[in-house]
């Protein structure tokens, strides 16, 4: 059974598939061998006797091919079809193909009137595989459709009975542009090789991924070198593997190979894409007056010349949009394209500190590498880490798929009852506006870490109750001792009372321990407090240190870093979030001294321009530690 195969392409080649009859079954050649045996060893004979071993190795052929094919695992009978072309200039057609696996139609399959399409049909092939006892056959009916006019066409789900089943295919898209005329600088060889550059749509927003086609049409041709595409002002993406098929242009058929990729205009305004430059070489035919043979032209064996050229393509003017400016959400980052989205998370029954995974999965058509997760202010009773992603693209280009983000989250205390929604916002190009997604808040339960239960241990060895073996028979004294004077009973003895009274004071000891760790765990302002205080106090040592070193980088740093904990701790905010801007929003105009105000202010100065002064002395750093001493205390005592 010869098998289609598609030979590796060597630099410069286009696409081509040749038959490889190599493949044979070793079983079919076996049974011919044995045929071919027979035949020979017979004498001559009568005709009947030629055609009854002729029948009989037939039928041995016949016997091993279903043997062969009685262990094929036949797979699942389906339907599809597909357009070798979605996007296609006004003038040209393209081919639809009916592609019915392990299943045959009952009739000609027909298709439903398509308006503004003329079709008409290519006929049908078959191919039947067989490799490693599994055995696969598949029937393809193809159709040319030659538009009449320029706009999107929808051709629907068609319905076919096949195998006593009925099957529907999918609705196809096909996009008609208006036809352009070829250009290459040799008129000569336009007929025979030309380049045409195809968008989607000619107006775009700024950081929208759309889909460009370069079509090279040719009659005859070697050392086809890859397109190059002068792409100013756009970002060129991901390609796709070239396909190859034929068309018909005109009057004239023509080998079509598309190479496809994916562009994102990078700025605003009109622009200009392309054009695309080929370089090949096209096989010319030359006439040769001194030859008579009248069948060189007959057969297409005349003279023929390669000449080298550079095909181009006509540019496109494409509008560039710039994003709205009105409405812009909230955290949008940048994302543009259509997405849905949906997150979860677990565990939800966990302790204060445990480790809670949120999985989201953004889906949909845009620029799935650039998709990033937005900020979640709404997160700041937790403790979120960085997400990583991963891409599970759908189509060859890159432009749509799911894209899937873990992030690990931790809460910071047992009050926390809910996982706020996440969001999700982006530019809708379709719809052309700002949309923005959420999911619903997931329950959790947190417990304190210190009301936990410890696990009882199953495989302790068990305590010995058996008490040592007393000696019921005492030995009667042959004498008397000395009379001892009475002493106090233990009761009145001081060393007895202590003893008694130590297990209540360690058990009442142990209580207030457990009572104000609890305390701490129900009161996260409370603790935090306590940490900042242990911060600053260790804080102002490394301050000492930094000075006494000349250390002036650190120092300020240090030095800022104890102003943004301790502000932080007094506003319930982030330390982060602390700059010197919160003066006027949070501070100015409140129960603040403004003498602590002014000096504050002043800090805060000091370590700004420290970035930028040189660096100062161990005399000019220790004179500021007083300074941030009666600051830093000030603030602790403030009650914002």
């Amino acid at each position: 059974m010869a098998i289609l195969r598609q030979r590796p392409r060597k630099s410069g080649e286009l696409i081509s598939t040749e038959v490889d009859a190599s493949n044979r079954s070793k079983s079919f050649s076996d049974g011919a061998a044995e045929a071919r045996l027979k035949r020979r060893s017979l004498d001559s004979g009568s005709a009947g006797s030629r055609a009854g071993l002729a029948w009989a190795g037939q039928a041995w052929l016949a016997l091993v091919f279903l043997f062969c094919c009685g262990g094929a695992v036949l797979g699942a009978p389906k339907v599809m079809a597909g357009l070798d072309r979605e996007v296609v200039p006004l003038g040209e057609s393209v081919t639809l193909s009916l592609v019915f696996e392990e299943v045959a139609p009952e009739q000609f399959p027909g298709l439903p009137p398509l308006p503004d399409l003329n079709l008409t049909s290519r006929g049908q092939s078959s191919q039947f595989t067989l490799s490693d006892g599994q055995s696969s056959s598949t029937k393809t009916f193809s159709y040319v459709l030659a538009p009449t006019r320029a706009g999107d066409f929808i051709i629907p789900a068609i319905q076919f009975q096949a195998g006593g089943r009925a099957f529907t295919t999918q609705p196809l898209r096909l996009k008609v542009t208006k036809g352009e005329a070829a250009a290459n600088p040799d008129a000569a060889l336009a007929s025979l090789a030309f380049l045409r550059l195809v968008v989607s749509k000619t107006e775009v927003y700024v950081g929208e991924p759309f889909p460009v086609e370069i079509h090279l049409y040719y009659k005859s041709v070697q050392d086809v070198q890859t397109p190059q595409l002068n792409a100013e002002g756009f970002s060129i993406g991901q390609s796709a593997k070239p396909t190859q098929t034929a068309t018909r242009v005109g009057n004239e058929n023509y080998n079509l190979v598309v190479f496809r990729m994916s562009a994102t205009a990078a700025k605003a305004g009109t622009l200009d894409l392309g054009p695309a430059e080929c370089s090949l070489a096209v096989r010319v035919p030359v006439n040769n007056p001194r030859r008579r043979d009248p069948f060189e032209s007959f057969f297409g064996s005349g003279s023929v010349q390669l000449r080298p050229t550079t095909l181009r393509s006509e540019p496109i003017s494409m509008q560039v949009l710039p994003l709205p400016q009105e409405n812009i959400p909230e955290g949008f980052n940048g994302a543009v394209g259509v997405f849905s989205f949906s997150a979860t998370a677990g565990p939800t029954n966990l302790l204060v500190g445990d480790p809670i995974t949120v999985k989201t999965e953004i889906t949909g058509r845009g620029m799935l590498d650039a998709l990033a997760l937005q900020p979640q202010p709404q997160w700041r009773e937790f403790k979120v880490y960085p997400p990583s992603g991963k891409i599970q693209s759908n189509d060859p280009l890159g432009l749509s798929g799911v894209k899937s983000f873990e992030q690990v989250v931790i809460p910071q205390n047992h009050e926390i009852q809910e996982l706020p929604p996440m969001r999700f916002s982006f530019f809708d190009p379709s719809q052309k506006r700002y949309r923005i997604l959420s999911n619903a808040p997931i329950r959790l339960r947190v417990q304190s870490a210190a009301s936990a239960s410890l696990p009882s241990l199953t495989n302790a060895p068990a305590a010995s109750n058996t008490p040592a073996p007393a000696n019921d028979i005492l030995h009667i004294k042959a004498r008397l001792d000395k009379a001892v004077p009475a002493s106090l009973p233990l009761v009145r003895q001081a060393w007895f009372l202590a003893l008694q009274v130590t297990p209540v004071l360690a058990w009442f000891s142990l209580f207030l321990r457990r009572w104000r760790m609890e305390s701490l765990a129900n009161n996260p302002r409370l603790r935090r407090q306590r940490q900042v205080a242990q911060r600053v106090r260790i804080g102002l040592e490394e301050l000492r240190s930094l000075a006494s070193h000349q250390h002036s980088e650190e120092f300020f740093a240090t030095l800022f870093r104890l102003l943004q904990e301790q502000l932080g701790e007094r506003l319930d905010l982030p330390a982060s979030a602390i700059t010197e801007s919160i003066i006027e929003q949070r501070l100015r105009g409140g129960n603040l001294p403004e003498e602590t105000l002014n000096s504050l202010h002043e800090m805060f100065q000091v370590c700004n321009k420290a970035r930028y002064a040189p660096q100062k002395s161990g005399e000019e750093l220790a004179s500021l530690i007083p300074q941030s001493e009666r600051l830093l205390a000030a603030l602790q005592q403030w009650k914002a």
